[in-house]
Parts: C-alpha cells; structure tokens; sequence
C-alpha cells in the first residue's frame, strides 16, 4: 500500500512540476535581487549577477532538492555595513571593496569546505540567530522606510539614532513616493491570503505601468542596470586593510552558511533527504568566489527564497535552473521595463520579505522551556545598539560566555541507591535513595576541563571531609567525553589527598577515550585496577566485597 507514490515514479511529471515552480520563483528573485543590491550599497546589477551565478551554481553542482542560493538581506546589510567602514559613502570605492569581499568570503568557504568543517555554523546557536533575525529585519525595514515614503537615505546601523534622524525628517515626505510605496506594501501583504499569487510580480507590473506617471511627481526609478560582466579583477586589500577584510569575509561565512545551512537542513528533514555539509560548503564558496570575481553580492540558501521554491511544487535542482534561465531571458528581454521599478516598489518588497522575521512567536519555547532567554535577548539587542556586524560578534560572543559559564559553575551530585534497583540517583533529588556504609559516589554534573576541574574536585573534597565515615570514593565521570591536562591534573592531586586521608579512589562509567588516556598518563596515584569499573554499580559491589584499606595506598 503506498498512499502517496513517489514522484520518481513519472519523471516527465515531475520535470513539468519543476519547470512550473522554476518560472513562478522567477518573479520573486529578480525584484528581491535588485531591492538587495540597494540594501549593500551596490549597483542593481550586482544582484542580479549574484543571483544568476548563485542559481546556477548550486544547480549543477549542490545536492539539496529545494535551496535556492541567491543574495540574502542579512548577507547584503552585513556587506554594507563592511564597505562602509572600510571605503567610507563613495560609491566606487564600495563597489570595489564588496567585489574583494564576495571573492574573500569565496575563498573562505572553499578552505573550510576543504578542511571539512561542516559543523561550522553550529557556532552560531539558534536562540542568536533568531535574535540576530529579528534585530536585522528591524534594522532593514527602518532603513527602507525613507525609501518607502521619499525622505533621504539613513547611514549606519544604530537604531536610536537612525530613529531620531528619521523622526526629524518626517516633514520631507513625498506624497506620491509615500503612496506608491504604501500601496504595494498593502498589496504585498493581502496577495500572502491568496496562495499561489505572486505578489511581487504583481506590484512589480503594476509599477512599471505607473513609472511614467509616478515620474513626473518626483519619484526615483530603479535606473539603468549594466549586466556587462566586470572581468577586472577586484582590488587586493591594503596593509592596512587585509585583517579587517578577512574578519568580515569570516563574519560573512557565518551569517550565509549559518542561515544556509538551517535552510537546507530544514527542508532535507522535512522530505527526508540526506544533507552533504561540507559538499555545500563548497557549492557555496564556488558561487561566492564566482560572484566576486563578476562584481556581484554574497550568496547563501536564504530560507525565504528555499521555502517560497519548495511552496511553488518543486522536486530537484531543475527549478532553479529554470529560474535562472529565465530571469536571463527576463533581463534580456525586459531589462528596460525592469530599470523602471519604482524606488518605492522595492523598498516595499524588502520590507514584505523581512517582515516575517518579525514573528515574537520564535521566542516563545526559550520563554516557556526557560533557556537561552538572555542569549536570544542580548542578540537583538545587540544588533540594534551595536549594528549588524558588531552585534552579530557581540552576540555570538555573549552565547559562548554563558556555555563557559555554565560549564564552569562546579556542580557535583553525592549518589545513593534506590531500593530493590540498580540505580544510582542524586540523593537531594531523590530522598528515598540510600548511600552505603563506608562508600561516597560522586558525580560531576558538567564535564571536567580546565575552567571547572579544580572547583568541582574542591566540592569532592568537601563532601569527603563532611562524610568522616568513608574508606572509599567513587567517583563517576560520565558526562566528561575527555580530560584535559588541567582536568588531569587536578584529578591527580584530588587521588593524592585522598591517598595522604587513608581513603581510596575508584573511577566509574569512564569513556574508552579517557580511560586509555588514565592508563597512558599512568598517574601513580591511579593504579589501573581503580579504572575497571564500567558502572557505579560495579564499583560499589567491588568495595563492598573488598576489605577496608589499611594504608595509603590505592592497589
């Protein structure tokens, strides 16, 4: 029985399928595109270039059925951010940097492709990356809004003073800008209640019908676009420049592959699809490299680009294939009637398209689960005191001083028996659990290493010293996968105090990794028969069985 065939079963259907959803996703790239491009400070043609590289690219060489690689707005905002700081407002002098950063972020990928660090973005944890979203799709929409109602341009990325600048400016709105763009945002979000219709494509034709009119009230139009390739190599960095463009070259790697990397996950888990991560390491740097060296944007899998493809019914890689070629026969055909997207159009798009990163609801399960609340707050904070890119840092920082916190904070279980089992339990969680004459287990509830290793043995000896009665310790370290040096030897002067106290050490629930590292370092106040217990059952029957030691010493 098989209620639902599987679509290889009629490749010529499925073809069709993906040519449908090739053509439809090809009205919403091209206008985020461009609307991109004026995100990053660059000329339209920039996305347009990345997204035909980006299309292609992960085509013919990436191995997820529904990614669309294409300019992303967090990648775009972070890109402007760095031209900015390293190019100054000149807009040449941008386009050159951004050209060395894409080629930059390029070769990045390509390394930790090679390297096989496809766990890479796991550095980035998800309550920062959903705070890093929302703090973005914030910083995005407000700098849209003076193109959505005709008021000048907002510089740089601290919300505090962009709102004040905005604010202030609030008498300079042009009415008919202010109109258009308010409408097509309006048109943007009622053509979501209608599935299937493409909203973009919609306000885009619609536009482009009134540009003549909305022209001559002062409105700005997108302008000429020049898709002339660029085969001049981008500017090598300065000095002075080189350390500053890698830092955001890496910064760029972990935003595009962090959100790339969620998106392809996201739907390979949803169709049962394996996922390559270090091929798509690769896949992407290629595209990015590409890119650069055409002049054109940073490329990643956006989510909203991969699920809008997945929405429109697409079964391979076919439909992004069919998109790019036919966003080419759209540039090649239309590129006039493209130049004349109003400014406003596209600030609308841009706001439509970052406005489901809005959603308070993605917070709710660390509100109810009460965990990373700080992380995911400080992350959009962050973003919004700090900028893009500095908040991103900030946040990713904040994310890894809480683990090391946690991790050091020395937390340390004394275990008693549960009645007629053969567990083990935390005594203060579970009274009825009885210790055992002459015995106290001990369990380190982090992993040891060098942050907590000293503090949690400094418990172990407080524990010893408040239980006189105890001839042995054992102590179970189960949740600690290795042993650092400072972990070993705190662990060696924890077995000599106890040894100098009369009391002996047994070592429970070692993994084989740390337990052939005990045997390699060979302590001399660890004999390896206090090594040979695979539970903490084993451990105490063997001390119950045993006579009481005599001496000091631990055999």
């Amino acid at each position: 029985m098989n209620a639902n065939p599987a679509p290889a079963s009629a490749p010529g259907s499925t073809i069709g399928v993906d040519v449908l959803a090739g053509l439809s996703i090809a009205g919403l790239l091209l206008p985020e595109a461009v609307a991109y491009s004026g995100i990053a400070g660059l000329p339209p043609q920039a996305g347009v270039i990345a997204l035909f590289v980006g299309l292609v690219c992960y085509g013919l060489l990436g191995r997820s059925r529904y990614a669309i690689v294409s300019a992303t707005s967090s990648s775009a905002a972070v890109l402007a951010a760095g031209t900015l700081a390293l190019a100054g407002p000149d807009a040449v002098s941008r386009a050159a940097v951004a050209a060395t950063l894409v080629l930059l972020t390029g070769g990045c990928f390509l390394i930790a492709g090679a390297a096989r660090l496809g766990g890479l973005s796991h550095l980035i944890a998800r309550p920062v990356l959903r705070g890093f979203t929302f703090g973005l799709a914030c910083v995005i929409a407000l700098k849209q809004v003076p193109n959505l109602l005709g008021l000048p341009g907002l510089h740089g990325d601290f919300v505090p003073l962009l709102l004040t600048t905005l604010v202030k400016s609030i008498g300079q709105i042009q009415p008919a800008t202010m109109g258009a763009g308010v409408v097509a945002l309006l048109l943007l979000f009622l053509c979501e209640r209608v599935r299937r219709l493409p909203g973009s494509l919609l306000v885009i034709v619609l536009g482009v019908a009134a540009s003549g009119w909305l022209a001559q009230r002062g409105v700005t139009l997108t302008g000429a676009i020049n898709l002339t390739p660029d085969w001049a190599l981008p500017t090598w960095p300065t000095s002075s420049q080189w350390l500053p463009s890698i830092e955001l070259a890496a910064a760029l790697l972990l935003v595009l592959y962090a959100e790339s990397y969620g998106a392809i996950r996201a739907f390979a888990l949803k169709h049962g699809d394996p996922v390559e991560a270090n091929r798509d390491l690769l896949v992407i740097g290629i595209a990015n490299a590409l890119s650069g060296l055409l002049h054109g944007m940073p490329l990643g899998a956006g989510y909203s680009g991969t699920s809008a493809n997945e929405a429109a019914g697409a079964r391979s890689r076919l439909a992004g294939l069919v998109a790019a070629a036919a966003i080419l026969l759209m540039v090649l055909l239309l590129l006039r009637w493209i130049e004349r997207i109003p400014e406003p159009v596209l600030a609308a798009i841009v706001i439509h398209a970052v406005s489901k990163s809005w959603r308070l609801s993605v917070f709710k399960p660390y509100l109810q689960w009460k965990r990373d609340r700080l992380v995911a707050l400080a992350a959009v904070l962050a973003v919004l005191a700090l900028g893009i890119l500095n908040g991103l840092l900030v946040a990713i920082a904040f994310s890894l001083v809480m683990l090391l916190r946690q991790l050091a904070t020395p937390r340390l279980s004394v275990l008693g028996q549960l009645a007629g089992s053969h567990d083990f339990v935390d005594i203060e969680e579970h009274p009825s659990a009885q210790p055992l004459n002459g015995l106290l287990i001990l369990r380190p509830e982090e992993p040891l290493f060098f942050a907590n290793a000293e503090s949690v043995l400094a418990l172990a000896r407080q524990q010893v010293e408040s239980h006189p009665d105890s001839h042995t310790v054992v102590l179970s370290l189960e949740e600690s996968p290795d042993l650092d040096s400072t972990a070993l030897e705190a662990l060696a002067d924890f077995a000599a105090w106890l040894g100098a106290r009369g009391i002996a050490l047994r070592v429970a629930r070692l993994k084989d990794a740390v337990r052939a590292l005990l045997l390699r370092a060979a302590l001399p106040q660890l004999m390896p028969q206090a090594l040979d217990f695979w539970s903490v059952e084993d451990a105490a029957k063997a001390v119950v069985h045993a006579p009481p030691p005599t001496g000091t010493s631990q055999q």
